[in-house]
């Protein structure tokens, strides 16, 4: 059964429309052997996606939590700064999750439009092994590394 419902259900954007109720078994794993970015695999792809994110979420307000709960005025000076670095380390991690929170709506707004898992500058299918170890992937890795290449080349001028 396909069943339509408003994406902001999963914090996506609103107003937009998504297929849920996709079949798939517990331990389905895209193939090569099948369509590229049929149902299965964007269903797939959108469910690590969708998990990935409500991960990040919940470490987020787990560490507001825990930075709420653990303001105290410490008088040792060594003390408090050491807590202070530790937060500062946080809050940059913090930070860096929110830039891949980005990351993984823009991936789910691609599966959306019918872009996800071909490469944004060559238009080539993203291999399936690739965007399984990064569903976020824009790039084919040829593509990244020439990317790379290119970036490192004008970093050294």
């Amino acid at each position: 059964m396909v069943q339509d419902f408003p994406k902001s259900d999963f914090g996506v954007t609103e107003g937009a429309e998504m297929k849920a109720e996709t079949f798939l078994p517990d331990d389905y794993r895209p193939a090569e052997d099948e369509p590229f970015m049929n149902d299965r695999q964007l269903e797939y792809f959108r469910r690590k996606l969708l998990t990935w994110k409500s991960e990040i979420l919940e470490d987020s307000r787990d560490t507001i939590t825990g930075m709420k709960d653990s303001t105290r005025n410490i008088p040792d000076i060594a003390d408090r700064a050491s807590e202070e670095t530790d937060r500062a380390l946080e809050l940059r991690t913090r930070d860096r999750q929110r830039k891949l929170v980005a990351k993984i709506d823009s991936a789910l707004r691609r599966i959306d439009e019918g872009e996800y898992g071909y490469c944004e500058i060559t238009g080539e299918p993203i291999s399936l092994k690739r965007l399984d170890a990064r569903p976020i992937a824009t790039m084919s890795l040829e593509a990244q590394e020439r990317h790379e290449r290119r970036e490192k080349v004008h970093r050294d001028d």
